[in-house]
Order: C-alpha cells, then sequence, then structure tokens
C-alpha cells in the first residue's frame, strides 16, 4: 500500500515543484494543467511511432522544455502579462492535445496501442526512485546554486540582481523552462502508469500543485507533506467504495479537493 501511495504521489509532486521554481520567480505557471496532459500524450505519440519507450521518453522532454523555453523568451520579449499568457499556454495545450490525438489516431478518446506497455510494479519502483532523484536535484539547485538563489529571490527582490549585473528576465525564463521540464516528467508518468493516454489524464494536478506550494508555504518538504496528504485521501477514496458502494462516486472524486480547501481554510 504504501509502494501505491508513493508512486501515485509522483506526478504531483513533480508538478509541485514546476509551480515552485515559477512562483519564486514572481510568474507562477498556469499552464501545468494542459502541459502535463500535453505531455502524456507526447510521450505516447513518440513511443508509439519510434517503438522505442527511451527515445520517445527522450523526445517527450525535449520537445515539452523547448515549446515552455519558446514560450517564456517571446512573453519576456514583448513583456506579455505572466498570468493571462499562462491560461492561454494552459488552453492551448488543451486543445491542441485534442487535436493531434485526432489527426495522428483518429480519436479524442483513450488511446492503447500494443507497442505502449509498461509492467505496473516495475513503473511504481521506477517512478518512485526517479521522483526522489529529482527532488533532490531541485532541492540542490535552489539551495546550493547561484543560479538557484538568483531564482529565488527574483520574484521578490528582483532589484537585488540588477545590482548585481544579473537580468531577472532570464531567472524568469528558466523558471519556466524548469517548470516545463518537470511538468513534462509528471505526464510521461501518467501515461507510464496506465499504459495509455487518457483524455484529461492530468485530472487537475496541475490546479493542486499550486494549492501544494502555497500550503507548504514555498518549503520543499513542507510541499512534500501536502502532496501525500492529498494523494492518500485520493487513494483511499478510489479504494473506499469497495468496503462502501453506496458513497456516490462524484463525492469520492471530490474528496483532494476537499482536503485542500479545507487545508487552505485553517493552514
Amino acid at each position: 500500500m504504501l509502494i501505491d501511495i508513493l508512486s501515485f504521489s509522483c506526478p504531483l509532486i513533480l508538478c509541485s515543484f514546476a509551480a515552485l521554481f515559477s512562483e519564486y520567480a514572481g510568474c507562477l505557471a498556469l499552464f501545468l494543467e494542459g502541459l502535463v496532459s500535453f505531455s502524456a500524450f507526447l510521450n505516447f505519440a513518440f513511443t508509439v511511432a519510434t517503438g522505442n519507450p527511451v527515445l520517445g521518453f527522450l523526445f517527450t522532454v525535449i520537445t515539452s522544455v523547448l515549446l515552455t523555453f519558446t514560450f517564456a523568451l517571446f512573453i519576456e520579449k514583448f513583456g506579455a502579462h505572466k498570468f493571462i499568457a499562462g491560461t492561454a499556454i494552459n488552453l492551448l495545450l488543451a486543445s491542441l492535445t485534442s487535436c493531434l490525438a485526432f489527426v495522428f489516431f483518429g480519436s479524442r478518446g483513450v488511446l492503447t496501442s500494443a507497442s505502449y506497455h509498461y509492467n505496473v510494479m516495475h513503473t511504481k519502483i521506477f517512478t518512485i526512485i526517479f521522483t526522489l532523484f529529482m527532488v533532490m536535484a531541485a532541492v540542490l539547485f535552489l539551495k546550493k546554486t547561484c543560479w538557484g538563489l538568483y531564482l529565488r529571490i527574483t520574484g521578490s527582490d528582483s532589484d537585488v540582481l540588477i545590482a548585481k549585473g544579473v537580468n531577472p528576465s532570464v531567472s524568469r525564463v528558466l523558471s519556466w523552462t524548469l517548470a516545463g521540464l518537470y511538468s513534462s516528467l509528471a505526464g510521461i508518468m501518467l501515461t507510464m502508469r496506465l499504459s495509455s493516454f487518457v483524455p484529461n489524464i492530468s485530472s487537475g494536478r496541475g490546479w493542486m500543485a499550486l494549492a501544494a506550494i502555497f500550503l507548504g508555504k514555498k518549503k520543499p518538504m513542507r510541499m512534500l507533506a501536502a502532496v501525500l496528504i492529498f494523494c492518500a485521501t485520493d487513494y483511499f477514496g478510489i479504494h473506499i467504495q469497495n468496503i462502501f458502494p453506496a458513497i456516490p462516486t462524484s463525492v469520492l472524486l471530490s474528496l483532494p479537493y476537499t482536503v485542500a480547501l479545507l487545508l487552505t481554510v485553517i493552514r
């Protein structure tokens, strides 16, 4: 059960760190929900097209990171409003996912393929180990590197960076690029776990990640605790219906969001 809950939490943990990078830089990434689903689709499509899961993984990460970097670069160059732009990107990616699924696979529904299949237990163990590595990498970057320090003070003390001769725009672009990396990994994990692509596969994780960073007060360990609470609630909500079948499915599906709302109110 512990392995199940931990592996279930991994995509949301990665999403939370994606949101954390952008929040530190003062340009909260509101596109995470769309990018997770888009990356999930790309991983399925690239893996099926190449017949190689490693290439599918690499092509997905590269495409998602380059796309996010390009968006961030143009937004900085033309001075667009970050929150409005993030919302627009989210809507664009959601529409693009549906469009590409229909163009390449003739369906906007669930996509499966004999060449896209992963062992369940191996996938769970891989996602836990890989997520632990990425969390450690994120913490070390933020705490032990100059650019991590620059990124952390961009949103609150950008004048300090300017006085030091560092352009805050570089940190903002970097934050969105890192957000693109971590959210793309979350999408990949979701498709690997299901061995298929499902529309709206992110299931609100992009928005819950935003809640996690505020509940955790932008502290990585507190964020992890918030994510584990969300996901444990979601996990038990899924399985509790086997014990109490009379509970409406809609109530169980709303449990993690209800818990998130309660924790936000009482924190």
